[in-house]
């Protein structure tokens, strides 16, 4: 188990904490958006890996983009968008079909190794998604890993038509789950999410897969975790 630099007095209060739900990010924490590519993008003729970094990015940037302009767009539309501006400037040619195939890979990505056994030892308590995600997307994604029976609740920022990190997506949680946000357990494997839930509330839990660090925004997580299934040693 891996916490932050925090006293020990904090490390034993969040053991204390015990939170009576957890809700998990989608993207990133729980499905590897890489995979999508390297699944569906075996006719692309160009640097794939360039390909699945910048199409992730241009995606977080038309979601909150859209949600500045207030032109909301569900996740798959803004995903297609943000596939082709990527391939167009990363000068890698992408016909309909081939973006279709990537399109339809986004259905099933494939989920993190450590997700089961977390969900497993989690199951104590309820637990969900809140995503920037389509329900159609969401729903296809937790049934092609078989993580159906983990979850309370599915829930789509489609119900408020905005992206994270404004705070009516985090407010889905909470109302969702008939719980104070102080009680629940965010958790994200995306640093800026993992800002948005603090600055709203939440416990929040950021698995920290890389060399990021978390952004500068007064925003520091309760816990830091390697991987998912590290959670419930924390309680």
């Amino acid at each position: 188990m891996k916490f932050s630099t925090f006293s020990a007095g904090k490390a034993s209060e969040l053991r204390e904490m015990k939170p009576r739900a957890v809700v998990f990010d989608a993207y990133g924490t729980l499905f590897d958006v890489h995979s999508v590519v390297l699944r569906g993008g075996n006719n692309i003729v160009g640097d794939i890996r360039a390909l699945s970094a910048l199409w992730r990015q241009k995606q977080l940037e038309y979601t909150w983009l859209r949600s500045l302009m207030d032109r909301y767009e569900d996740f798959w539309s803004v995903t297609q968008a943000a596939l082709r501006s990527a391939a167009r400037q990363l000068q890698i040619p992408a016909d309909d079909a081939q973006v279709d195939r990537l399109m339809q890979a986004y259905l099933t990505p494939s989920a993190f190794p450590a997700v089961r056994p977390a969900l497993e030892s989690l199951n104590r308590v309820p637990m969900a998604i809140l995503s920037n995600g389509s329900p159609m997307m969401l729903e296809s994604a937790v049934r092609h890993n078989g993580l159906e029976s983990f979850f309370t609740e599915i829930i789509s920022v489609d119900r408020v038509r905005i992206y994270k990190p404004s705070p009516r997506v985090y407010t889905l949680g909470a109302e969702m789950l008939r719980l104070p946000a102080t009680e629940i357990l965010f958790v994200s494997s995306n640093s800026w999410d993992c800002s948005g839930a603090v600055a709203f509330g939440y416990k929040v839990c950021w698995c920290k897969r890389s060399e990021a660090e978390m952004e500068l925004l007064d925003s520091a997580p309760d816990i830091i975790v390697t991987e998912l299934d590290q959670i419930a040693d924390c309680f």
